[in-house]
């Protein structure tokens, strides 16, 4: 019986090859033919797995997203949370390697990732069909960050309320970080971008309201001093 084509991993390979091509050539000119030669395939079979552009785009934002989700568990996992150590704070360091997976050097950073980012980005103010999905994964993004941070400050005790404004804090300085790194990519201190993020986290959590266990077991906001 013939061997039956693995379209999986034939997907993925396209969607790999869009990448570099988005990267260097932006969307408009990531055309089907482009994309066909990064993979060293024929653009009838880009056609076969894909029915357009757009679609392939899609997935590859899902692998962007994808990839540091992956990157942001090994390093959680790398730092011994979760494997028996004490998890006092687990939280906390899962924020943490989740800044670090999106915006830490070393093991895992790929520029041309965070390129290919920026072009979507960049493409998603005139391309409505690169907004629709640009929205939707920056949309995703902010509530991962939101449930991160709403898990971090309630393990430290803190109003889980402020999470909101935290997360869009540190969307909005992600964002101008990748820019940065691909625009201007000896400008600033390397490795500045996982510490200002980890910092204006830690500050933000910090600076939220205790709370308290009430009998129920609920999480009750502290009166400051001299309130009734």
């Amino acid at each position: 019986m013939p061997r039956q084509p693995n379209t999986e991993s034939r997907r993925a390979q396209i969607v790999a090859a869009m990448q570099p091509v988005l990267a260097q050539l932006g969307y408009e000119k990531a055309t089907i033919q482009a994309i066909a030669r990064q993979a060293g395939l024929a653009p009838g079979l880009i056609h076969y797995h894909f029915k357009n552009k757009q679609e392939i785009l899609v997935s590859l934002v899902q692998s962007i997203s994808d990839y540091a989700s992956q990157r942001a568990a090994s390093q959680h996992a790398g730092s011994g949370a979760g494997q028996g150590q004490p998890a006092g704070n687990d939280a906390v360091e899962l924020l943490r390697a989740y800044l670090h997976a999106r915006l830490g050097l070393g093991d895992g950073a790929d520029p041309t990732l965070v390129a290919a980012w920026v072009m979507i980005g960049a493409e998603a103010v005139r391309q409505p069909e690169v907004r629709t999905v640009y929205r939707q994964a920056m949309a995703a993004e902010l509530a991962t960050l939101t449930t991160l941070l709403r898990k971090a400050l309630l393990e430290q005790q803190r109003d889980p309320a402020a999470a909101t404004q935290i997360a869009a804090g540190l969307l909005a300085l992600m964002t101008g970080a990748f820019q940065l790194a691909t625009a201007t990519p000896d400008l600033l201190p390397a490795g500045y971008a996982v510490d200002a993020a980890i910092a204006h986290a830690m500050q933000g959590i910090a600076a939220a309201p205790a709370t308290s266990c009430d009998r129920g077991g609920e999480l009750a906001q502290v009166p400051r001093a001299g309130n009734s």
